[in-house]
């Protein structure tokens, strides 16, 4: 019954991020045939464009125009690539995904080992370092983080690369799947290997940080409650080590909102990576919603929109399964 009330929640929630984008395409000022005309087209050819488009028909109809060329996999064609957006997004979506992966592992060895020990150690001067380091995380803009981790470690030091996905002598790699890490090591490209994830060290840690901020706190107050629990209090009274108690006992029960966390974390992270690829000229879907602006190329920026919120809506949906298994009190009722 759970699973099968939150698929339910899951479509429509689809269906609304289906009418908020379109809405999004309906209400930004300008006229999206004369654009798609360029700017030395004739009357004629931008009405005969807004005839082919739609955009002479009422809202409702054109919203179910949309609602079933989306369903079909059209999200229509871009006005600067001149190529369909969904081949556009699936070609720079492995690059991104590879980003947030990589900022994800980042977050997940970075923040829970800082919040088990900022919990296990209340108060003292550890916590309080820890506390104020996450506060400070969580306050600092990613594009200035990005700037000045390019300018000092990247420019100045010359520890990691500037900018792109591979070095100039790894630019004829071919990659199958558009997953560079994947397809390197499926082909034995070792060095292709490693000059990939060099070159994603500083915007994987430059679009972690605000987000290891938040799952260190997380796992820092639910973990100080859980350890306040009467059965943490009669694991220790039989004796048991204090790191089995924390890990095997603690952890466990305080790892549901954290997990819950980094499921919703995955759309927010794909999201911000239009600041991370623009920074450090990496391809992918947020460098591509950045050109789409600056073309005004409402289609392509819809497009974004919506992949980027399908993936949030699914990842919830993901982690809400994972919340059931992992929570009995759910099971139960």
């Amino acid at each position: 019954f759970y699973i099968g009330q939150r698929i339910i929640l899951t479509i429509i929630a689809l269906i609304v991020l289906s009418f908020i984008t379109f809405s999004l395409s309906y209400i930004v000022p300008g006229d999206a045939a004369l654009v798609a005309a360029g700017p030395n087209a004739g009357k004629e050819k931008i009405e005969q464009l807004r005839s082919e488009m739609g955009l002479n028909l009422p809202f409702h109809k054109q919203y179910l125009t949309y609602l079933s060329k989306i369903t079909d996999g059209d999200l229509g064609k871009s006005w600067f690539t001149h190529q369909p957006i969904l081949e556009d997004i699936k070609d720079l979506l492995p690059a991104s995904a590879e980003l947030v992966f990589f900022a994800m592992l980042f977050n997940i060895i970075i923040a829970i080992p800082l919040g088990i020990i900022a919990a296990t150690r209340r108060d003292s001067k550890t916590d309080l370092s820890i506390r104020f380091l996450v506060t400070f995380g969580a306050g600092i803009p990613i594009f200035w983080l990005g700037l000045l981790l390019q300018h000092f470690l990247a420019a100045e030091a010359e520890l990691f690369p500037i900018a792109g996905r591979l070095s100039f002598s790894n630019r004829n790699f071919e990659s199958e799947t558009g997953f560079i890490f994947i397809d390197s090591i499926a082909q034995g490209e070792w060095s292709v290997l490693i000059d990939s994830i060099w070159h994603i060290i500083l915007p994987a840690f430059t679009l972690s940080v605000l987000f290891i901020a938040v799952i260190t706190r997380t796992t820092r107050s639910t973990l100080m409650k859980a350890l306040e629990e009467d059965f943490i209090v009669l694991a220790r009274s039989k004796g048991i080590s204090e790191f089995r108690v924390v890990v095997r006992h603690a952890l466990r029960n305080a790892m549901v909102p954290t997990i819950t966390i980094l499921g919703m974390q995955i759309g927010w992270m794909m999201g911000a990576t239009v600041l991370v690829e623009e920074i450090f000229g990496r391809p992918g879907i947020g460098k591509y919603a950045v050109k789409a602006v600056t073309q005004s190329d409402i289609h392509a920026i819809v497009g974004v929109v919506l992949i980027v919120g399908i993936i949030f809506i699914i990842s919830n949906l993901v982690v809400d399964i994972i919340h059931f298994f992992l929570n009995p009190r759910l099971r139960i009722n």
